[in-house]
């Protein structure tokens, strides 16, 4: 069984510019570089878990996914082989890179990749953030939550719940949203999938704040990073989660966040909701008019739409960025 997200890598033309951004604005801390030249942000005492690799355009890499032990994994990597997927074992050179004890990757039905890993190297007492602050909520927890963009969210819920083994938290559906929340430990999400009829990508990774003091802080720093705000301060109607979402150096987008709530499988009922937010989050024209995040477009089947009513989040053809994305 997945226990946590471990981390997470993306590659794009603009990755020096994430040693500032990523130290200065978001409080983690840089550690050495990747072998490749990658950027690498601590967060916590696991000595790196954001990696943003040198790359001629902004990609998606990889996200990891922890699992408890060395048996665990190997039984997991069993049964995804036993449904289908193809897993493959990575060598001595990436492990080491990643800095695990031993690894596996896999592909989703569209071509976002998956890491499995066990023994990510840790160092007590290693994490000093460059700025004034009380640190990000982590261990158990793993990193934060991320949220894939997938052409069909059935077959995403098949393949990420039913395969993989997430657990749903609860959703979100409306006529202009269509997502769906699971969680692999106590944090309230450690992905969400987002429908976009035609393409697949990445939206958002969320870094959670152990101080409220420092989300306003962020959000204060916002102006000497030339950071847009893309959605306002606001209140999550599903995680209760207090956050801001903010442009990156790249495509992805950042959720800041504080005080998400903290699941328990023995007595958690997943609920629906109609809306993203209580309060705020409201939409700047550049969340409105920009890319969701790194996306590319994928071969679906056809979808019957007449004229009047485009296929939800696309118009006249092209993906728009109001379907999608906020949880």
């Amino acid at each position: 069984m997945i226990q946590e997200l471990a981390y997470v890598g993306f590659a794009s033309p603009k990755y020096e510019e994430w040693r500032t951004y990523g130290t200065g604005l978001l409080g983690c801390q840089m550690v050495d570089d990747g072998p490749d030249g990658a950027v690498r942000l601590r967060v916590d005492n696991v000595n790196y878990r954001i990696a943003i690799h040198p790359s001629e355009k902004d990609e998606f890499a990889y996200a990891g996914w922890g699992m408890a032990n060395e048996t665990d994994l190997r039984t997991f990597v069993e049964h995804l082989r036993g449904q289908g997927v193809t897993v493959t074992q990575g060598d001595e050179a990436l492990a080491a890179e990643r800095e695990v004890v031993e690894i596996y990757w896999f592909e989703d039905p569209w071509g976002n990749r998956h890491e499995l890993v066990w023994g990510k190297l840790t160092i007590p007492n290693s994490f000093k953030s460059p700025r004034k602050m009380d640190g990000f909520v982590t261990g158990s927890q793993g990193l934060g939550h991320i949220v894939l963009i997938v052409p069909n969210l059935e077959e995403g819920s098949q393949f990420y719940a039913d395969i993989l083994g997430f657990r749903l938290s609860d959703r979100i559906k409306s006529d202009i949203f269509n997502l769906r929340f699971y969680h692999c430990n106590g944090r309230h999400h450690s992905i969400a999938l987002a429908e976009v009829p035609g393409l697949t990508g990445f939206n958002h990774l969320m870094l959670e704040v152990a101080n409220i003091d420092d989300l306003g802080a962020t959000i204060d720093l916002l102006p000497e990073y030339d950071t847009d705000t893309l959605l306002s301060i606001g209140r999550h109607t599903n995680d209760l989660m207090i956050s801001t979402y903010i442009s990156t150096p790249s495509s992805l987008q950042i959720e800041y966040g504080y005080g998400g709530l903290v699941v328990d499988d023995l007595s958690w009922i997943a609920r629906d909701y109609n809306h993203p937010s209580i309060w705020g989050h409201h939409r700047s024209e550049r969340y409105m008019t920009a890319p969701p995040g790194i996306i590319r477009p994928v071969e679906t089947a056809p979808v019957e739409a007449s004229a009047e009513a485009p296929a939800e989040g696309l118009v006249d053809g092209q993906p728009q960025a109001e379907p999608v994305l906020q949880p």
